[in-house]
């Protein structure tokens, strides 16, 4: 088993040498080796530092993550739990894509004002489908 240093699997992972202690003492990963003082870790760690970032991405703690990812233990979180979680990252990279979208607008619109531009409210709409339509709004000048 090939071991990396702490201050290497740090750079390479972009995870500080203090987070990657704190993971350590809350059990998410292990340091099977020393080099003197220094902590050395199996390859695989960088495996298991990837599933903590996507984690944490995905909105879940780190307790959380210990209990879904947990190589050794079946996750003890409830399957509805998990397809909640992501239902709501679908839904927020809906709302991303409409974001992009609006700014691509923005920056291609010829439209004296956006916010009399017929596409930019209808993408506004998508974004809030609160926002009434405009019945006045000027045609797309794109």
């Amino acid at each position: 088993m090939k071991l990396i240093d702490i201050a290497v699997l740090s750079k390479t992972s972009g995870v500080s040498t203090s987070t990657l202690r704190y993971y350590e003492e809350i059990g998410l990963i292990q340091s099977p080796a020393r080099n003197g003082l220094r902590r050395q870790y199996s390859e695989d760690t960088l495996v298991q530092l990837a599933v903590i970032s996507l984690g944490k991405a995905a909105g879940f703690s780190l307790e959380e993550i210990g209990r879904i990812f947990n190589k050794d233990t079946p996750s003890d979180l409830p399957r509805p739990t998990l397809q909640q979680r992501a239902d709501e990252i679908d839904r927020q990279v809906r709302r991303m894509k409409t974001l992009s979208h609006m700014l691509r607008h923005v920056a291609q619109c010829q439209a004296p004002s956006h916010m009399e531009c017929e596409r930019f409210r209808k993408l506004l709409r998508v974004a809030c489908p609160a926002i009434p339509a405009t019945p006045n709004a000027a045609p797309d000048a794109e």
